[in-house]
């Protein structure tokens, strides 16, 4: 059964959009399979928009550009394959890709025959040049089985935006991941909005059908296809990382795997953020808290404007995880440093119960001991504390 966890993966638009070759394939699957991603999870390795000729051939079929792939899909497929990885293309329920390309639309059946005779593992299956007098549910659902009808097992990933409140019907139509969002872009007011836009609808994501939020900058640095707005820093990182982690949405990479700097790496390789992400109970982030604080924001121009469902600045998370384990978050959205408070008594446990948790630093591995009532800690601007807990008996 696919998609029992979220997907993990590497995806090519967000820092190479068109510019995509078989050789960059080809290494990208070297780099996944040698340098610990598939280790971790990240399986699948998808290509995105731009892969095609402008038309199809005499018999109707989409027709990979030459020049870019030359050997044909079915010799990728073969060689991702080879490497222990899945293989992932890119359609459209409109008429045209987002690019301009031959899309799905009237070709459904027919599109994903032939990519299951490659090889395909994985769709994307995106909402640009859409009929307005089409039916977007339908469409979806029409593609949902044919993939079905293929004969072979495809992971499909439906994009459409979060029209029509997908996140409502995406997982009775079929889908295994759904995007809710626009598009993402390498800075931070893109990534923290659509966390935000999300948070009541986490809970319509589980096993077998995950809410996706789009891939990943993470260490991107501004280089790319989606590079629009002040460059993010490496505690954005961080934020953005943990978030996708802790909100249980499919981790799809998006940066350069074959120039990522090391300190990018191994945030992306950290065993106890994907734990949390692949966590077999599949729950949602619960906010227990969210205030601000009287200070000036010294970057007015590159700040957030909190949507109005997080008016403040200085939030903090608990999500429950398998085996009597917890993971809790704290995020700064303010330049400067601020302290951040944690109060048990939010999370289900106030001081009166006698419990409280052991706690462990993601990011460095230390181990805090045992913490009860509430803990404060200073967190740097634009940056986050997470941890990994146990609930524990404390001694009065």
């Amino acid at each position: 059964m696919i998609a029992q966890k979220p997907p993990m993966g590497w995806n090519s638009w967000n820092t190479f959009g068109n510019n995509i070759t078989e050789e960059l394939i080809f290494q990208t699957a070297d780099i996944m399979a040698e340098e610990g991603y598939k280790e971790r999870g990240y399986e699948y390795l998808v290509i995105d928009d731009c892969w095609s000729m402008k038309e199809r051939d005499a018999s109707g079929n989409l027709v990979p550009d030459p020049e870019k792939f030359p050997h044909g899909m079915k010799a990728v497929a073969d060689y991702v394959h080879s490497k222990g990885l899945k293989f992932g293309m890119y359609s459209c329920a409109g008429v045209m890709t987002c690019a301009g390309y031959p899309s799905s639309y009237d070709h459904e059946f027919q599109d994903a025959e032939l990519f299951a005779q490659w090889g395909v593992d994985f769709l994307k299956y995106d909402y640009c040049n859409f009929p307005e007098n089409a039916d977007c549910k339908n469409r979806y659902l029409i593609m949902s089985m044919a993939l079905k009808a293929s004969g072979r097992e495809i992971l499909f990933s439906a994009c459409n935006w979060g029209q029509e409140d997908s996140w409502n019907w995406m997982r009775s139509i079929g889908a295994h991941m759904y995007r809710s969002t626009g598009d993402i872009f390498d800075n931070f007011k893109s990534f923290m909005s659509i966390f935000q836009s999300q948070l009541a609808h986490f809970c319509q994501s589980g096993p077998y059908c995950y809410n996706d939020i789009d891939m990943l900058t993470v260490g991107m640095y501004s280089q790319g296809n989606v590079a629009i707005g002040k460059p993010c820093t490496d505690g954005e990182y961080r934020m953005q990382f943990s978030l996708w982690c802790l909100a249980g949405v499919p981790l799809m990479l998006g940066a350069d795997l074959r120039r990522i700097i090391p300190q990018m790496k191994e945030l992306l390789l950290n065993q106890d953020l994907i734990d949390i992400n692949q966590d077999a109970e599949c729950r949602p982030p619960f906010l227990t808290g969210s205030r601000s604080v009287g200070v000036e924001v010294s970057d007015k121009e590159n700040a957030i404007e909190p949507l109005e469902m997080l008016p403040d600045k200085l939030l903090t998370f608990i999500k429950h995880l398998s085996g009597n384990e917890f993971a809790i978050a704290c995020y700064n959205l303010y330049e400067e440093t601020q302290d951040i408070t944690f109060i048990f008594a939010d999370a289900g446990i106030p001081f009166a119960s006698g419990y409280g948790f052991s706690m462990k630093d993601v990011f460095t591995g230390e181990n805090l001991g045992v913490k009860r009532d509430y803990f404060t800690v200073p967190v740097p601007g634009h940056d986050c504390r997470v941890y990994r807990c146990r609930l524990v008996k404390c001694e009065d």
